[in-house]
This record gives structure tokens, sequence and C-alpha cells, in this order.
């Protein structure tokens, strides 16, 4: 035996006494303790492997022709208030943002001159009045020719009418709210000389409210007067109702959309005019239909399926789909009333597997 063959043998000899010494110990680090094989069968145990779903009761719900678009929130009535003639604001009456009723006074000017003129030809009718009655007594008399008397009924006539022009004018020095609204900012003050081309303020009236918005023009023949519309506004959930008045006659040719304005009671003044408005006009009613959530069906390579869950397990079920919205789709059979649908979770549960029913969303109505 050479020295080499004898070097390795000695080797190969201490780690085989090296091995048996430290084996136990091997063995015990690797083996897995009892209390954790106890506690992962525990786990198996209560987890049953039931699939945790979240479920929906089917029920049924209008199902409409709906056409999406966008509006804008107008005022039922809207003026700016200007004086029809020239002058000086002696009395002002008009606070921002106060509402008015219809005939309240908001400003007057200056009318002295006038007031003075109108009592000058008072006097004067008067006398023209006295002179006429004592040419009618000489005319009876044949005091005096027809023509002399046609000519102070004439004078009478006159100042009448020089009354009535007049007093015009002065009702014209006093503004009064032509309707209910609201004031907005004014861009005079007391004293302020103004004349027709003055903006004074602005009065709003905003109940009810206006919602005016387009449709693509291939539903020009459907809508009509009397249809109604679903809408909300710019940083509100809350749904307003309203009803289409007015239909413009014509498509604009450069859009290809037809103008159409709606109108929606507005008592608590939530519509503000300028808003944004997102809008739901509906073409035609269908009547009711089971309308299930798009994330609920699974395409297949011959139709679609659901998950229903009966009996504390995942059934599919196959469907025929029919209309489909925005985030739903109207399922035409295979589905029945008061049906548990699975709504998700759907790409974990199996065939016939148990499952755990975390959370009931609310019923599709």
């Amino acid at each position: 035996m050479s020295k080499i063959t004898k070097n390795i043998l000695t080797v190969l000899t201490i780690f085989i006494i090296i091995g048996l010494f430290f084996y136990p110990k091997i063995k015990a680090f690797l083996q897995p303790k009892e209390g954790n094989v106890k506690k992962e069968v525990a786990g198996d145990s209560k987890g049953g492997g039931k699939t945790s779903v979240i479920v929906a009761i089917i029920k049924p719900t209008r199902l409409d022709d709906l056409v999406n678009t966008n509006g804008t929130i107008l005022p039922n009535e809207e003026v700016e208030i200007r004086s029809e003639i020239s002058g000086r604001i002696v009395t002002l009456n008009i606070k921002e943002g106060d509402f008015v009723r219809k005939g309240t006074t908001l400003l007057h000017i200056n009318d002295e001159d006038l007031q003075a003129r109108l009592k000058k030809l008072g006097f004067n009718k008067k006398l023209a009045e006295d002179n006429e009655a004592r040419q009618k007594r000489l005319l009876e008399k044949e005091a005096i020719s027809q023509r002399e008397y046609d000519i102070a009924v004439n004078s009478v006539n006159t100042i009448s009418a020089d009354i009535e022009d007049l007093s015009a004018q002065i009702q014209k020095m006093t503004l009064k709210a032509p309707f209910d609204g609201t004031i907005g900012f004014r861009f005079v003050s007391l004293g302020s000389y103004i004349s027709p081309t003055t903006k004074i303020a602005t009065l709003t009236n905003t109940n009810p409210a206006k919602i005016e918005f387009a449709i693509p023009a291939k539903y020009s023949s459907i809508v009509k007067s009397g249809s109604k519309i679903d809408f909300t506004v710019e940083n509100s959930e809350q749904k307003f109702i309203g009803t289409v008045y007015a239909i413009d006659p014509k498509i604009d040719p450069n859009t290809r959309t037809l103008q159409i304005r709606a109108i929606a009671p507005n008592p608590n003044r939530k519509l503000i005019p300028g808003s944004f408005a997102r809008v739901e006009l509906v073409l035609k009613s269908k009547g009711s239909a089971l309308m299930i959530p798009t994330e609920s069906v699974i395409p297949e390579l011959k139709g679609n399926k659901v998950f229903i869950v009966k009996n504390g397990k995942a059934t599919p079920m196959k469907v025929q789909l029919g209309v489909r919205g925005e985030k739903t789709v109207e399922v035409i059979s295979g589905l029945a009333i008061g049906d548990t649908l699975i709504t998700t979770g759907i790409m974990q549960v199996k065939p016939d597997g148990e499952v755990d029913i975390r959370e009931v969303i609310t019923p599709i109505k």
C-alpha cells in the first residue's frame, strides 16, 4: 500500500468518526417539531378548503335605452339690471346676495325736474279744461264757431298726452325687480350717475333650473318633449330628475348634435347655474330585466357563464346576455330572481367547491 493511499484512508476514517458523533444532533435539528405540525394541521382544518367570496342577490330592475351625455346648468331667468334713461341714483335698495320678490324697488333716479314739469302741466291742464268749459257754453249759445271750440278741446287733449308722456318718464326713474330672484354683484353706488349702458347688477332666478345638453343626431327622431332625464352635478352623488321641455328644431351641422333643454325643480338651490352636469336621457323603457355586474361574467368558447351559490357550493350556470350597460349586463336566460350570484372571487372558485360568503352587497335592483 502506497503512502498516498494510506493518507486518503486516514482522512476518510476521520470524517466517518466525526459524522457518527454529530449525526444524532443533525437528525434532531432537521426533524420538524410536533407543535408546528399540530399548528399546520389545525390551520388546514380551520380553512377547510373554502373560498371566500362576495355575493349579491338578483332582483329585477328597470331596463331603459339611455343616452349618456354632458350638459350645463342654466338659470330659469336671468337679467342684467340697467336703466332706460340717464340720471343720478338717489335711492339704492340693492344688497348683493339678497333674494327679492317681483315688484321690489331696486333703485330710484333723481326726477325732481320731471316732477316740476309734471306739476306745471297739471296747472296748464286745469286752465285748458276751464277754457274748454267756457267755450262749450258759448258754442251752445252760438257765440263762437265750432272751430274755436275744437281748438279748446285739442288744447286739453294735448296737455293730457304730455302729462302721460312725462308720467311714463318718471316711472322709468324707478327700477323694480321683474321677477323673483337673487341679486348678484352690483357695480354702482348711491350717488352714481348712470346711463342705459351702465350695468347696475344681475338678477337670477334658479327655481326651477334648466339643463342644456346635446345628443347625437341619430336619436333626434326618438327624443320628445316630456322625456325624463336623470343627472348629477360636480362634487355631488345626489341624482336629480328633470323633464325635457324644449328641443332645437335643427341639428348643428358642425357637431351633428341636437340641442335639448330640460327643467328640474330646485327649491334648495343646489343646482347652481354654470355647473357641469352628467345627464342620462331615457329614450325608451323596456320594462323589467335581470341585470348583473359585468365582472361576474366569465367568457367561454361557446358562450358565457357565472357562478351562483347553492347549498354552500359554487355552481356554474351558462347564461345568455343581452343589453350591456356601463357597469352591468342584462341576463336573458340562465338565472332567476333570488339567485345568489358570486361577484367577487370567481377566479378562485371551482365547480361544486365550497365557498365562504364574506359579504352580501347591495341587492341588484
